[in-house]
């Protein structure tokens, strides 16, 4: 079942330390600029968070492709683009990093529907991303397909670096 699976693929690739450090630095100094979003989106994003969730769990399944963005093959920025875009929001496709960095902002109480990212996944900064749903969990692009994984499972508890919603999502 979608839950069942929880390695990303990836866990047998070693990060430099000096780079992880580095990597770390550069990930809190971007969350420390950033001013926390203390409320929920209103109550028309939040419908289109409805159908960000709908339409990514009737991708599930759907094959991991590297730079992929369509429904025959998705990495995982590749995904987040395309629900998104398709809900409504205007999300220009770009790497994970790069919505961490340039068009998202940290969330305090995170809703169905916000943006999860992780570090350490290939690369030592901020290299997977996916779509909180609830309950500890999220849909993802991975390297098994599209995939709802849980955030407590060591892989992704160890990677997890925060909740974040994009810029757009008022």
């Amino acid at each position: 079942g979608p839950n069942s699976s929880e390695t990303a693929g990836n866990s047998s690739v070693e990060v430099p330390s000096q780079d992880i450090v580095s990597a770390d630095q550069e990930i809190a100094a971007q969350l420390a600029k950033e001013k926390k979003i203390q409320t929920a989106p209103s109550v028309k994003n939040l419908e289109k968070y409805t159908d960000v969730m709908t339409l990514a769990n009737s991708l599930l399944g759907t094959p991991y492709v590297y730079g992929g963005n369509s429904v025959n093959g998705f990495d995982c920025s590749g995904f987040v683009s395309y629900v998104y875009s398709t809900a409504g929001f205007s999300i220009t496709r770009k790497s994970s990093l790069d919505y961490f960095m340039n068009d998202t902002t940290i969330v305090a109480n995170p809703v169905p529907g916000d943006a999860v990212f992780f570090k350490n996944t290939y690369i030592s900064t901020i290299s997977h991303m996916g779509v909180y749903i609830g309950d500890n969990q999220f849909i993802h692009a991975g390297s098994n397909g599209v995939e709802i994984s849980n955030l407590s499972y060591d892989y992704w508890d160890t990677r997890f670096v925060a909740f974040k919603r994009f810029n757009v999502v008022k």
